[in-house]
């Protein structure tokens, strides 16, 4: 199973925004979507940071105003990439050990879709189900 399974059952769609935004917009739009997490893309829509909502109480540590800051001021700007062949099980184990919940997807340079590690944990589940309904019909015949 790879990111391109969870990607077909959950869609392609990814919420972005721009870091010239301001970190109040960016809490707009995960309010909107009921999302916690924004792929930040440059004017050629290639990702160069993410922002979530854990990042922004952490800068509010620090500054309260952090509403008026752009969003660049407080991304992340080292973002881990996914590609649609990539095995669940690896990106699972890296997204772990990098402690990221959010992992856009790229393919030939264009941003395809986002994964959670809930979208992982779900699509693992779901296919232990459908191994355990196989078995189940196996061993009743």
């Amino acid at each position: 199973m790879n990111i391109a399974n969870v990607l077909a059952s959950k869609g392609g769609r990814v919420v972005t925004i721009r870091p010239d935004q301001t970190v109040r917009e960016a809490l707009e739009r995960f309010a909107e979507r009921n999302i916690g997490a924004l792929v930040v893309v440059n004017d050629a829509d290639a990702a160069v940071g993410m922002i979530t909502e854990r990042g922004i109480l952490r800068a509010a540590l620090t500054n309260e105003r952090v509403l008026s800051v752009t969003v660049g001021a407080v991304m992340t700007r080292e973002v881990v990439i996914g590609h649609p062949g990539d095995d669940l099980m690896s990106v699972a184990h890296t997204m772990t050990e990098k402690r990221i919940r959010h992992l856009p997807v790229m393919d030939q340079g264009k941003l395809v879709g986002i994964v959670s590690l809930g979208d992982l944990v779900r699509a693992q589940r779901d296919h232990y189900e459908g191994q355990v309904v196989t078995l189940e019909t196996l061993l009743s015949d």
